[in-house]
């Protein structure tokens, strides 16, 4: 029996889009923050690219990417059952049965579950914390979606490597403090950074708190450094202009 969400009074509905997306995530344990909806705007999908979402979660990456881009397939790897059920649960919901599909699996065995180079874009938000930094949740499901208790950092590439195509694009979120290690690391699998977006806490913050990096494999010379992005207008403000919009945004056109 295929595993299923939990029970409607352990979730809740929260929306995008001006209610045009709901995403249905567990009450406590994971939920998404800020960084998936940042990662899911910074990646440029192109009309027809099979994407994968890899470490989707409760799938809002997925839903996100398939509302804006109405011409996109995409495929989310969540390992943890319950959170795989409920996020084919909110394609479902959303009317993306068609073009959103979860797989239940290991991305540490990319082999087993998918093609070698069968997707043309790879989006991911890994696990921040290693084992044995910072306090695990007492949740195990946020301790499992935090903690890098399912594959490291490494292991994310590596599975992102096997999965997107020649001169494919990789996207990932990761906090600003190990951005080198992150660099370093997409390239030592033939993923080349070509394009960096820092996140502030708000505009003059003196340090970034996020990386937003996308790499292209096999993708020669060439990186494009934006602006910081603020995630509040101010400090100790509400939420900035950029990230309101990305709450608000409609579809993009198709092509």
């Amino acid at each position: 029996m295929p595993p299923v969400p939990a029970p409607a009074s352990e979730r809740s509905d929260d929306t995008l889009f001006a209610g045009r997306l709901i995403c249905r995530q567990p009450e406590h344990g994971y939920r998404f923050s800020v960084d998936a909806v940042l990662a899911a705007h910074f990646a440029r999908p192109a009309a027809a690219d099979r994407v994968l979402d890899l470490g989707c979660g409760c799938g809002v990456i997925s839903l996100i990417l398939a509302h804006r881009n109405p011409e996109i397939t995409v495929c989310g790897l969540e390992v943890q059952a319950d959170l795989a059920a409920l996020a084919a649960d909110n394609a479902r919901r959303n009317g993306f049965a068609k073009r959103v599909r979860v797989v239940c699996g290991d991305l540490r065995a990319m082999g087993e579950l998918f093609a070698a180079e069968s997707f043309d874009l790879v989006v991911a938000n890994p696990p921040y914390r290693r084992l044995g930094s910072g306090r695990l949740s007492d949740h195990d499901q946020a301790a499992r979606a935090r903690h890098e208790l399912h594959g490291d950092l490494a292991d994310f590439v590596r599975a992102a490597a096997f999965a997107v195509r020649n001169r494919g694009r990789v996207v990932v979120v990761y906090p600003a403090l190990r951005t080198a290690t992150l660099l370093a690391v997409l390239q030592s699998h033939r993923l080349t950074p070509r394009r960096l977006q820092p996140v502030v806490a708000w505009p003059g913050a003196a340090c970034a708190r996020l990386a937003l990096v996308e790499a292209v494999k096999n993708g020669g010379e060439g990186f494009e450094i934006l602006g910081p992005l603020p995630i509040d207008a101010a400090r100790g403000g509400g939420p900035s202009a950029e990230l309101q919009a990305m709450y608000a945004e409609a579809p993009c056109s198709p092509g």
